[in-house]
């Protein structure tokens, strides 16, 4: 029988619960600040499984892979572009299994170079969102999240590589940070309306917005990209609030799992379709939101 696919769900009206933070888990369990997280699939697998896992077992509807850095380009700074294939494919592999018949939705993160710099051409860009893109499916992913953009010809990249070579479903999504003005905008002064838009003509499924805000910003955003684009599947990935640094340099992020639910009827009536976690959420923040869409 055919898995359904995400949107496929999504036209019943049903809303679904991602998957918080990666990278504090990985920390935690011994990734040092200056290593290469993705490479945790071929090292640690155990402890990149342990994290994927407990998404599931908070009751997340998909998760994502220890894949955001995973593109050659990026990799080339440690040394390990030429392992891009086989990290990407682990990294799906391992949330595969975790996630049994939940879906995996494929972390594919900016590559770290920037086009108007020339250091890089399109086409190499592509080949590496190419690459990446095929080595995930491969790996049993079910989707492909395009995430945390900035510069609307990159994602364009990234979802043309991804629709042109793979049967995936693209999920793309941009940071946007509070402008003095009361607006928001990329760090390359894209808005939602032109982020959504851009993502939107290249092909992406499900559009959406991640990291940069915490829950209740976030529906300023849900609100501008549903208002402009209704029928538009729309994905949210929040903070757990904006970061907040001590003494000693550590930092913390202030919403707690209750804080963060209780915005999350808001969350929806701006438009979101489904909603997860980015940086400072956890496994207890997703049980959480899980809860109040059980209650609706």
């Amino acid at each position: 029988m055919t898995k359904q696919r995400i949107t496929e769900i999504l036209q019943t009206g049903k809303k679904l619960v991602s998957d918080g933070a990666w990278g504090t888990f990985l920390f935690a369990k011994g990734l040092k600040a200056g290593d290469c997280p993705d490479e945790w699939s071929l090292t640690h697998p155990d402890d990149v499984f342990d994290v994927a896992a407990s998404y599931i077992d908070a009751g997340a509807d998909m998760i994502e892979t220890n894949s955001f850095g995973a593109s050659s380009l990026k990799l080339k700074h440690f040394g390990l572009a030429d392992k891009a294939a086989e990290i990407n494919e682990a990294a799906a592999r391992i949330s595969r299994r975790a996630a049994g018949d939940k879906f995996v939705i494929a972390s594919i993160g900016p590559t770290g170079e920037m086009l108007m710099m020339g250091n890089v051409s399109e086409e190499e860009m592509y080949e590496s969102f190419k690459e990446q893109a095929i080595a995930l499916e491969k790996g049993g992913a079910d989707a492909a999240c395009i995430e945390t953009m900035s510069d609307a010809e990159e994602a364009t990249l990234a979802i043309r590589a991804v629709k042109e070579n793979t049967g995936l479903e693209v999920i793309a999504t941009f940071t946007f940070e509070r402008t003095p003005m009361d607006e928001y905008r990329t760090m390359m002064g894209l808005s939602p309306t032109e982020a959504a838009q851009a993502a939107l003509d290249s092909g992406a499924d499900i559009i959406g917005t991640n990291c940069g805000n915490g829950v209740a910003n976030m529906t300023q955003i849900v609100k501008e990209i549903h208002q402009a684009f209704p029928d538009a599947f729309i994905l949210v990935h929040a903070n757990a609030g904006l970061p907040v640094t001590d003494s000693d340099g550590k930092q913390t992020f202030p919403e707690t799992p209750e804080i963060m639910a209780s915005h999350i009827p808001a969350l929806v009536e701006a438009g979101a379709n489904i909603i997860g976690g980015c940086c400072g959420t956890t496994p207890e923040h997703i049980r959480a939101i899980r809860k109040i869409l059980n209650d609706k």
